[in-house]
């Protein structure tokens, strides 16, 4: 499929002073002469901050790492990830529309954001919070049909729960992500059938879902100061080698 930059693009880009930092964290990574192995982790962020990419946002990631525009433009046109037109200023929801969400109702939740949001995808809603697209399996088949919103997932989902989902956001709710059938993880539907000991005395959300709700609003956009800036790669010290034992001469 042939992807082209938006017609319509803003004037400049800036990453905020806390995501810039966020980035050049990321460019000690990798040795000298090779921070362009970065582009995708800033490509990414520059689309948490603004919700896509626009032709100043792939410049000024080019500029960053020293890249010709044309090799940042190739990376971001590749990947279907980046969304190369804006988005909905609320949420940007990716309906998975591969074989198991399909037969669970992933078409009843494409025909919910047609009714709710758009008839076509990758259209914003007419209030400018809300747009849509199908994509491909996002792995999570035992939870299906799942929606992506940023990076986290909401899953068993059906079409009275996912407009009810975007009811709330358009309240200025952040709805907790993961299963929305009351299922802890990926389960049985019925319960559990073996490991029941491990049940007993859980926490009340899996991993995933208490990072969001630790961080709260997981859906807005990414600005750099949600957390602390971490750089573990940098703080390693190389051990001093040890020094080889004299060999001992025969008397």
């Amino acid at each position: 499929m042939l992807r082209r930059l938006n017609a319509d693009q803003p004037g400049s880009f800036s990453f905020t002073p806390a995501n810039l930092a966020w980035a050049e964290a990321q460019m000690t990574k990798f040795p000298e002469g090779r921070q362009a192995s970065a582009v995708i982790p800033l490509l990414w962020r520059a689309q948490e901050q603004e919700g896509w990419l626009s032709r100043p946002a792939l410049e000024a990631v080019a500029d960053i790492l020293g890249m010709a525009y044309i090799r940042v433009l190739e990376v971001a046109t590749f990947y279907f990830m980046f969304q190369l037109q804006p988005v909905g200023q609320v949420a940007h929801f990716q309906i998975c529309g591969t074989t198991t969400c399909m037969i669970c109702g992933a078409e009843d939740l494409i025909s919910v954001c047609q009714n709710k949001i758009s008839r076509k995808s990758h259209a914003i809603s007419e209030n400018g919070m809300f747009s849509w697209e199908e994509v491909e399996c996002l792995g999570a088949c035992a939870n299906a049909p799942i929606v992506q919103i940023g990076k986290d997932y909401y899953e068993d989902l059906t079409a009275e729960k996912f407009a009810a989902l975007i009811d709330d956001l358009a309240a200025g709710k952040v709805p907790t992500p993961g299963s929305q059938s009351g299922r802890y993880a990926a389960e049985p539907a019925g319960g559990l059938t073996s490991l029941k000991d491990y049940d007993v005395g859980k926490a009340a959300h899996n991993a995933s879902v208490q990072l969001a709700v630790d961080l709260g609003d997981t859906v807005k956009r990414i600005d750099g100061t949600e957390v602390p800036l971490l750089t573990p790669w940098l703080c390693k010290v190389a051990k001093p080698k040890a020094k080889a034992k004299p060999v001992k001469k025969d008397a």
